[in-house]
């Protein structure tokens, strides 16, 4: 092989890398864009406004006696100011502002469940009736 000869393999080699580069960024890309379409499909965004009742999730690294048992939420806390960037100014019940912001991925919705309290009707059962005497 002429050092000319080789010289013209060694450009078309370059020349192919660049190409194959440019393939795999591409697919990368669509790729992205099929992983993106694929979440936002699954996930709703949760929009937050002030007044709602929420609970905080405990991003505790420290191991915990109660292993498992450990609860995942603290709370409930009051949205104070809701930003268009997903961040959070939280009150506690009381009124008391934590001192920093916390992010929408970190809260969930507190739906509070009221039970109403039904009236007691006096049923007559069976196994309480006095059996008839039979004439």
């Amino acid at each position: 092989m002429t050092e000319a000869e080789w010289c013209q393999n060694r450009y078309d080699q370059l020349n192919l890398i660049e190409e194959k580069r440019l393939t795999a960024l591409c697919h990368g890309q669509l790729y992205q864009k099929r992983m993106k379409q694929a979440f936002d499909k699954k996930v709703r965004p949760c929009e937050f406004k002030e007044g709602d009742i929420v609970l905080k999730k405990i991003l505790s690294f420290q191991p915990d006696a109660r292993g498992k048992w450990t609860p995942n939420y603290e709370g409930p806390y009051v949205v104070k100011r809701a930003f268009s960037g997903g961040a959070l100014i939280l009150t506690t019940m009381d009124g008391d502002e934590l001192p920093r912001p916390v992010n929408t991925d970190a809260v969930k919705k507190y739906f509070v469940y009221i039970k109403k309290k039904r009236k007691k009707e006096k049923r007559k059962s069976s196994l309480s009736r006095k059996p008839e005497k039979a004439a």
